[in-house]
């Protein structure tokens, strides 16, 4: 891309953007605005580049929130100036928590329309708080070589803090003054940027361009086992390479000869044949009468965040298990605030234990995992029979039924809420390889959809399970289903409000509770799917939600209704956990 020497905001802009391109941006989402218009105009027209327009800030947020998931990139978002910005907000914060890099770009006015009532303008600075990785404002364009060099180098250095120390987000503040559009300037200024073009070889100028070489870290260190007696504990994670992943955990469990608890939301899941150590029915388990006591480990080593499992969390709070925590960031990842020692890395570096060269460690008594494996068949084929059998929806079988019947690989939105909990109790293990996502950094339900199709852009078929509230909380997320490259099948469970909220004391209070915390909302989805071009289907007979889910389509959205009753569900659930 020649840079754009028109006047002098476009120039510095087109610097910013081609170094973007050389270090490796593909994507940039671009909110409609006039004081952002030469970002606007240098993002649009650059050739290696994919720019789409969305309207609504919150939805554009997400969707690139999603579309870095999937790829472990960067990607920017461009919006005006004034309350724009503010609609970032929730997208940022789940992108801090979740580490997920995104470059976000602020238009704003000059400093002398700051503080005058000028309208759309608002303070900017800092405005996401301690959120961001690294936050700067950037210095009005110049027609002079050292503006352009500048403009280069902070280009550089927000796609390095976007990975380092940690993925996570950048927000830069940047400030123009008029004309934004790619007019030409005043003679005096139009002599300058004339020189300067004579001045600059895009080649030698770029050369510093490079893109970025993040050092992989050393195996870690763990001390010697103490007990033979163990479990780990792989809670929810979202590995750029799940097979990596799953292949560290299963040496692991090979090394420690300890059972691996697997979260609904770790993809050790979707790969089963790598780890014959895998437990996912510790749900059931843990609500047994006797089970737990006689399974108390005396060491757990968790990996990242515990699942959301409260059983699991009270019993390992109840006997105050000494815990290893395995982190790749220095956070608190005790919400027990237990007996917790934290070790910084990530799994898939490996793992070595210190030996004791006066007592060697003894290899492991399997006893102990045999005793988890033999209840995981049990318990894992009761289930399996009991859902087989059953012919009435159910929500928690649709989880079920997607573990067992989506094509190899499918990428799979899960909503928060119900749905994250129904993959936790009822998802079966497998070698399907399906690639699980979530944002469970901040666990809301805003934004669900915007990022289902930011996965979905440019990947093969992929699904989203979600509840009806989260599905409307985020409708205007269909706005950008006709930007979309890709397809995306929306599987909505219509409850008729928030099914999670009947698992908790309020549910017994009628009134309050079905109008302020279940909160039903009076939508018909057809015509909503109508209005949007959205392929929709009710969903009648689990045999047609299997043919549906066996061969997804290859472009387009299209939704899947299935309705349920919130309430006979959770005694189901009930019933079904024990």
């Amino acid at each position: 891309m020649p840079l754009d020497f028109r006047n002098t905001n476009t120039l510095c802009t087109s610097v910013f953007v081609q170094t973007l391109a050389q270090i490796g941006l593909k994507l940039a989402v671009l909110c409609p605005g006039y004081r952002c218009t030469p970002l606007t105009v240098a993002f649009a027209a650059h050739p290696d580049i994919e720019a789409i327009a969305i309207l609504d800030e919150r939805s554009a947020a997400f969707f690139a929130l999603g579309q870095a998931k999937q790829t472990g990139a960067p990607v920017v978002l461009v919006c005006t100036s004034g309350t724009a910005g503010a609609n970032f907000y929730p997208a940022i914060i789940e992108a801090h928590h979740a580490q997920v890099p995104l470059l976000v770009l602020t238009g704003d006015r000059p400093p002398e329309l700051h503080h005058c009532h000028a309208g759309q303008t608002i303070d900017q600075l800092k405005l996401y708080g301690h959120y961001p990785n690294w936050q700067a404002e950037l210095a009005l364009p110049e027609a002079t070589l050292s503006a352009a060099s500048y403009w280069r180098q902070m280009a550089l250095q927000a796609w390095r803090r976007c990975h380092l120390p940690h993925r996570g987000v950048v927000h830069l503040n940047c400030p123009f003054r008029k004309p934004l559009e790619p007019i030409a300037p005043p003679p005096l200024t139009q002599a300058k940027l004339a020189d300067l073009q004579a001045q600059i070889d895009p080649q030698t100028f770029f050369a510093p361009c490079q893109p970025l070489q993040v050092p992989r870290a050393a195996p870690l260190t763990l001390p010697t086992l103490p007990t033979t007696r163990g479990l780990i504990i792989a809670g929810l994670a979202q590995p750029d390479d799940p097979a990596a992943y799953g292949q560290a955990v299963a040496q692991l469990a090979e090394q420690t000869q300890y059972p691996v608890l697997a979260a609904g939301l770790s993809p050790l899941r979707n790969w089963t044949a790598l780890n014959p150590a895998l437990v996912t029915q510790y749900e059931r388990i843990l609500r047994d009468r006797t089970l737990p006591n006689q399974l108390t480990p005396q060491l757990v080593i968790q990996l990242g965040e515990l699942p959301t499992s409260k059983v699991l969390q009270q019993w390992l709070a109840a006997h105050q298990v000494p815990r290893w925590i395995i982190a790749p960031q220095p956070e608190n990842f005790d919400p027990l605030h237990g007996p917790s020692q934290l070790f910084m890395g990530a799994i898939e570096q490996g793992v070595q234990f210190e030996t004791d060269p006066i007592h060697p460690q003894e290899p492991g008594d399997k006893s102990y995992l045999i005793q988890w494996q033999t209840l995981e068949r049990r318990l894992s084929q009761d289930l399996a029979r009991e859902l087989t059998a059953m012919g009435d929806r159910f929500e928690g079988k649709v989880a079920w039924l997607l573990s067992r019947h989506l094509p190899p690989e499918t990428p799979v939105m899960v909503a928060n809420s119900m749905p994250v909990r129904d993959v936790a109790y009822f998802w079966q293990g497998g070698d399907r390889y399906l690639r699980l996502y979530f944002n469970r950094g901040a666990n809301g339900i805003d934004g669900t959809l915007s990022t289902a199709l930011g996965l979905a852009h440019h990947n093969q078929p992929t699904v989203l399970l979600t509840g009806d509230l989260a599905l409307l909380h985020d409708t205007n997320g269909l706005l950008s289903c006709g930007k979309l490259h890709g397809h995306l099948t929306i599987i909505v469970i219509n409850n008729q409000g928030g099914g999670i909220f009947e698992m908790l004391p309020i549910a017994q209070f009628e009134p309050p509770f079905t109008e302020f915390v279940a909160l039903p909302q009076a939508v018909t989805l057809q015509p909503l799917c109508a209005a949007y071009g959205v392929e929709y289907c009710r969903i009648e007979t689990w045999e047609q939600l299997i043919e549906l889910l066996s061969s997804l389509p290859q472009a387009g959205v299209r939704l899947l209704e299935v309705g349920c009753d919130r309430r006979a569900d959770q005694a189901r659930r009930r019933r079904l956990l024990g």
